[in-house]
């Protein structure tokens, strides 16, 4: 007998003994944690739930307050509609296709909306959050740092040394002192208030 047969007998035996021969591997769950996902993921993983994969994203963001550890845990998907997060291969203006159509609290418009919107303009100085690091944005959504074209993103994971970044809670634009995330919340509202 192989080695390889000696295995699968063993395994067969203790399947048998735990009655599991029928459902064993037949029912799997993924579950991705992360302090944010890209659009690349969230889209992938919508598209594997569509297609009966059961795979999940939770967002887990530590906080310290006061000497204490918090944990803000947030499930992204599986949600209802998963639509709502592949990404548009085809249009490339997020402006456009804000206008168009109501925005979800799933879909949340990204810098190049925020131009359209004039919550925020070229030649604007973002700060990282908590840092002294600066860019100039450009009218593209990306930012000059000291004449290198970069995106957000790609800025402020070098700013912090991290693999991912929440852009929009760490970017912070100065002449408001409020970050991307809060003039995206409140431009938001501005924009449900006039379509009401």
């Amino acid at each position: 007998m192989t080695s390889l047969e000696l295995g699968t007998r063993k395994l067969y035996e203790f399947l048998e003994a735990n009655d599991a021969v029928k459902n064993f591997n037949r029912k799997q769950r993924i579950v991705l944690v992360a302090s944010d996902f890209d659009e690349q993921t969230l889209s992938a993983v919508a598209w594997l739930n569509n297609n009966q994969v059961d795979i999940g994203c939770y967002r887990l963001i530590p906080y310290k307050l006061g000497g204490e550890i918090y944990l803000r845990i947030e499930k992204l998907l599986p949600v209802t509609p998963c639509n709502d997060f592949f990404v548009n291969l085809l249009d490339k203006s997020p402006a456009t296709t804000a206008k168009k159509r109501n925005i979800s609290r799933r879909t949340l418009p990204k810098i190049n909306t925020l131009l359209a919107w004039g919550a925020v303009r070229e030649g604007d100085i973002i700060a990282a959050k908590g840092r002294e690091e600066e860019a100039v944005l450009l009218a593209n959504g990306n930012v000059n740092v000291n004449g290198t074209e970069k995106s957000l993103q790609e800025w402020l994971k070098e700013v912090y040394d991290w693999s991912s970044v929440q852009t929009y809670a760490f970017a912070v634009h100065k002449e408001s002192g409020k970050t991307l995330a809060q003039l995206r919340e409140e431009y938001m509202m501005k924009e449900d208030g006039e379509s009401s």
